[in-house]
């Protein structure tokens, strides 16, 4: 499993802070632009990063689409750094 977009996406200071308001509760990308002081658009860019690196889940619910954390990526992503770090701890 390539986690490039993965790491690219968290190399994003906005999308670490999307990242982090989505740990505390679900939200629409309207409250999520709320938080920002950018247009709704670039937020819609970031979502979009973030859920094409599988980061973000989506649902929509009516009129709006809800956010959501996706943990097991987050759980595979920290798992290879950490074999990662394991094989060079074994190099040295």
């Amino acid at each position: 499993m390539s986690f490039d977009r993965t790491f690219r996406a968290l190399s994003d200071r906005t999308r670490r802070d999307i990242l982090r308001l989505l740990r505390k509760q679900e939200l629409t990308a309207g409250e999520i632009a709320d938080q920002f002081a950018m247009t709704k658009p670039s937020i819609s860019h970031h979502l979009s990063i973030l859920k094409q690196a599988g980061l973000v889940l989506d649902e929509r619910r009516g009129q709006n689409i809800y956010y959501s954390l996706n943990t097991s990526v987050f759980e595979d992503a920290l798992a290879w750094v950490l074999t990662a770090l394991a094989r060079e701890e074994e190099k040295s």
